[in-house]
């Protein structure tokens, strides 16, 4: 032990640097995401962050969204446990086939209008996987996909401009006060 104590301080720290973050452009952006939200939804937007079988990279970088410095939620968007609250869900990881029908359960429970978001080059392209045995690759082989963020794995800058990119489509996902086209939602004719 004290051997590795002793190595330890002659070595001394050894770390990366921090990123070169501009505070101005995070907010630049996370005003423009905001006021997209706002255009679109007129409330917060509701994320369901879905992992498919990633290596956690991704995820880490989902959740720096989330820490004091990138503080996302400030911008009006949030993350949530059921996909039933969720506006879009965000997943991660090429899909593997032990997550193949949870994935598909998960999207039919997310209420419609969605979007679904691939984050990360597994997810996006199927990345060093592919299609296999165990392994049905991209998220599109799956479930329809609106935006692709590449990236191994994409930096939270990234995936606000992914985010932006969706709410900026020309076919937005959804529009302030869409109803979900389906049998469920048809009004009664009057009695």
């Amino acid at each position: 032990m004290l051997r590795i104590l002793e190595q330890s301080l002659r070595i001394g720290v050894i770390t990366e640097p921090p990123p070169n973050h501009d505070d101005a452009e995070l907010t630049r952006l996370g005003v423009q995401l905001r006021r997209l939200i706002d255009t679109r939804l007129g409330r917060s937007l509701a994320i369901r962050q879905v992992d498919a079988g990633s290596c956690n990279g991704c995820e880490l970088e989902i959740h720096a969204l989330n820490n004091p410095y990138h503080d996302i939620e400030r911008f009006g968007v949030h993350f949530v446990a059921s996909p039933r609250h969720a506006d879009a869900l965000l997943v991660t990881g090429p899909v593997s086939r032990h997550m193949e029908t949870a994935l598909r359960r998960t999207w039919r429970a997310t209420p419609s209008p969605k979007f679904v978001i691939a984050a990360g080059d597994c997810a996006c392209t199927g990345g060093e996987f592919g299609v296999s045995y165990a392994s049905c690759g991209a998220v599109e082989n799956v479930i329809p996909v609106d935006i692709k963020i590449p990236g191994c794995p994409p930096a939270p800058f990234d995936l606000i401009t992914g985010l932006l990119a969706a709410l900026q489509s020309p076919q937005p996902p959804f529009a302030k006060g869409e109803k979900e086209k389906s049998p469920m939602n048809k009004e009664k004719a009057p009695l």
